[in-house]
């Protein structure tokens, strides 16, 4: 195979073909919204990467436009001919990564991907020292000097709105196996997640409480780890394969009906792990069974139907959904079905609730600058509801959207919550 015809086959070049750039895309696209050129559009991206693959621009003629993707796949579900941005986008970043010349980045992403992300006891490192950065009075003294605002990146807004982290004694304590109140109805496997269980595992624990409410079993199995879907999305395919295997033998040992996550970002990565296998015929069987199994919590608690709320939520509430959930794993009638059970609350559709909110896994962090133009549009919307509540089901949109409320001036006035922790806040019991 020559080289031109390799390239071809990382960047899935004949993919590009389905694209007839009718531009139904254009509308749904976050960042041709917010800047305007086609090289920021799908079908402008598609484009550009089969005009690499015919070798007729240089690879960086388009580093810029396809790092400043969201990946968000609003495309893929406009789309009239079926084109699979998703893949399209992975083989491009696939190859941006292979040709990554910036000495600085590769270590520093080397670092975070193949370190930070899958390391369990790196993890637990991040969630204890956020939370004696939290409980010490550090955090206070810090923001008193104003010390965050000459953090590099702009981690010092992002330092403001973390959730408050679960002590390390009790972050160790959490169990591995729950029995299902009541009579059980269902065996389940649960994700815990890197950033879920380091950050937000008072989340963890709450989606272990309402699913031992609905009628499950709940089993945590040892040696799972990161999903690997940033991994995937910086074009790290190799490392993205490992961690996958490493969660496939975690769950298969383990007799469950369902595995689940309350992440979407991470849901999404999960149901297609088989994509990560071609040319693999038995670990693309072992990854399909897997995937065949993944369901986000909205759609068990749906399902087994074993919950109802006894606390007055009075509050009128929004809802951002998760990109990944929404146009990957397909996820959209669940979280609003059991959001509208709640007592008290009033449900109010935010315009374009299914636009990405610009979080879109370290987007913000990398492209601060372009994920705030989409932030603000989207905090347009939220304000027109009038929502004391917003509410999501991935922990990069609660980040993101708490970044917004701080932005706009209007905490005290609105909160934005996981769907998981208002529902026991609702005071879900066993039906």
């Amino acid at each position: 195979m020559n080289k031109v015809s390799d390239l071809q086959k990382k960047l899935h070049y004949d993919e590009t073909f389905n694209c007839v750039q009718c531009g139904y895309c254009l509308p749904a696209c976050p960042t041709y919204e917010t800047m305007k050129t086609e090289a920021h559009s799908p079908r402008g991206r598609i484009n550009l990467v089969k005009m690499l693959a015919e070798d007729k621009i240089k690879i960086e003629d388009l580093r810029d436009s396809i790092e400043k993707c969201l990946g968000c796949r609003a495309c893929v579900t406009v789309c009239p001919t079926n084109v699979q941005y998703g893949k399209i986008l992975e083989g491009v970043k696939g190859v941006l990564e292979e040709k990554e010349k910036t000495m600085t980045k590769r270590v520093t992403q080397t670092f975070l991907f193949e370190q930070i992300f899958p390391s369990k006891k790196w993890m637990d490192f991040i969630g204890n020292a956020s939370w004696f950065y939290q409980k010490s009075g550090l955090q206070k003294l810090v923001q008193k000097t104003g010390i965050t605002k000459m953090a590099p990146i702009h981690l010092g807004e992002f330092e403001a709105i973390l959730p408050d982290i679960p002590s390390p004694n009790k972050r160790k304590q959490m169990p591995r196996h729950f029995q299902a109140i009541g009579m059980k109805k269902v065996t389940v496997g649960f994700i815990t997640g890197c950033v879920m269980d380091a950050i937000f595992q008072n989340t963890n624990r709450n989606t272990v409480e309402l699913l031992t409410k609905a009628g499950a079993e709940v089993i945590i199995p040892e040696g799972q780890t990161c999903c690997g879907a940033l991994h995937a999305h910086a074009g790290k395919t190799d490392f993205a394969k490992e961690l996958a295997k490493r969660n496939i033998e975690a769950f298969e040992g383990g007799n469950v009906d369902y595995i689940i996550n309350n992440a979407g970002g991470c849901g999404a990565t999960l149901v297609e792990y088989d994509q990560l296998f071609e040319g693999d015929q038995e670990w693309k069987k072992r990854a399909k069974a897997f995937s065949n199994k993944i369901r986000d919590i909205s759609q068990v608690l749906c399902e087994l139907d074993g919950l109802h709320f006894i606390n007055e939520v009075n509050a009128t509430v929004t809802y951002q959904s998760s990109c990944h959930m929404t146009h990957v794993q397909k996820v959209t009638e669940e979280p609003l079905s059991l959001l509208k059970q709640i007592t008290g609350t009033r449900y109010q559709e935010m315009k374009n609730f299914d636009r990405c909110c610009g979080s879109a896994g370290v987007y913000n962090i990398v492209n601060y600058e372009e994920s705030m133009e989409i932030l603000n549009l989207k905090m347009k919307k939220v304000k027109e509801t009038t929502a004391s509540i917003i509410v999501t089901t991935n922990p990069g949109c609660l980040l993101q959207m708490k970044l917004g409320i701080k932005r706009e001036g209007l905490e005290g006035k609105v909160r934005a919550v996981h769907l998981v922790d208002l529902l026991v806040e609702a005071g879900a019991v066993t039906k």
